[in-house]
């Protein structure tokens, strides 16, 4: 890794604040890739935990770029893509630890087969424990099925189904994708901060013709919410917003009407919860006060 030849992978990883679980990403990045020439790009986005000193200090070969502010995921994975030079881009998350086969896996079967616009792996929290790490089309009704229905589903089935599949959208948590794709699709749509920026990509790559499969061979270990954890409110609200700008890029009036009439009374009763537990958060509350208003 970290090869001045034109590398066939770049990786892309975006940080804030996880450094506790870097060193286990890029630990685990080493034996997986192996011999195939790749490139490791960091972007930071302005972490107060110490991240770019430790990556400077303890891993030399890595690209780093930080950020003097949080410029966002989305934005983020961006400035990796234009900073890097391989065929192939994988992105991933700092709190993720990959099986040793999990790249080549995910590589050969993007590299044989040219209809094929994006790979993800099978994400799992423990040995059994599989994540919904897939899903089919995203609406408003499709959303309740999977949540109530499906996920609960799939993650039985996973357990025992280890055939490959056809999906509709992937998780950015671990997603190889071709650079030729990203030129001709566009790269993430920087409006989203956080959140739903993978499904509207993987959305844009099968609009174009190519197909997402989810490879359950290829195995990565996900913590899931690292860089989140403690800014539960800060999650929830940017989740919510790229929500609701995702349903006004790609849905139906009727499903953007749905979500709306949810959210409002969903943030009602988040917002009475909040006055009862005093002036905690207050302006975490303020802040949502400001996106009800406009949803």
């Amino acid at each position: 890794m970290g090869t001045e030849a034109t590398p066939d992978i770049s990786v892309i990883i975006v940080n804030y604040n996880d450094r506790i679980h870097l060193k286990g990403c890029l630990s685990s990045l080493k034996e997986t890739v192996g011999e195939i020439p790749s490139e490791i790009v960091i972007i930071d986005n302005q972490s107060t935990d110490g991240t770019p000193e430790w990556i400077r200090a303890h891993a030399p070969g890595v690209r780093l770029i930080v950020n003097t502010e949080n410029v966002g995921f989305a934005r983020a994975n961006n400035q990796g893509i234009s900073e890097s030079r391989g065929k192939y881009i994988l992105f991933l998350n700092t709190d993720t630890v990959l099986e040793p086969q999990a790249v080549a896996l995910l590589l050969e079967e993007l590299r044989s087969n040219k209809n094929v616009g994006a790979v993800g792996p099978a994400l799992l929290h423990e040995e059994k424990e599989y994540q919904v790490s897939f899903g089919k089309s995203v609406n408003f009704f499709r959303e309740v099925v999977q949540k109530l229905v499906l996920n609960p589903f799939y993650r039985f089935r996973l357990k025992r189904g280890p055939n490959k599949r056809r999906v509709g959208w992937l998780s950015a948590a671990c997603l190889i994708t071709r650079r030729d794709i990203l030129d001709e699709v566009g790269y993430f749509d920087e409006n989203f901060f956080l959140f739903f920026e993978d499904i509207d990509l993987c959305r844009r790559i099968r609009e174009r013709g190519y197909e997402l499969l989810y490879l359950p061979q290829a195995r990565v270990y996900h913590l899931g919410g690292a860089s989140t954890e403690g800014l539960k409110l800060f999650s929830r609200y940017h989740y919510r917003k790229s929500q609701i700008y995702f349903y006004e890029k790609h849905n139906s009036k009727a499903s953007l009407a749905l979500l709306r009439f949810y959210l409002r009374s969903d943030f009602c009763l988040l917002l009475a919860w909040g006055y009862l537990k005093g002036a905690a958060d207050l302006n975490e509350r303020r802040v949502f006060k400001k996106l009800l208003r406009k949803s």
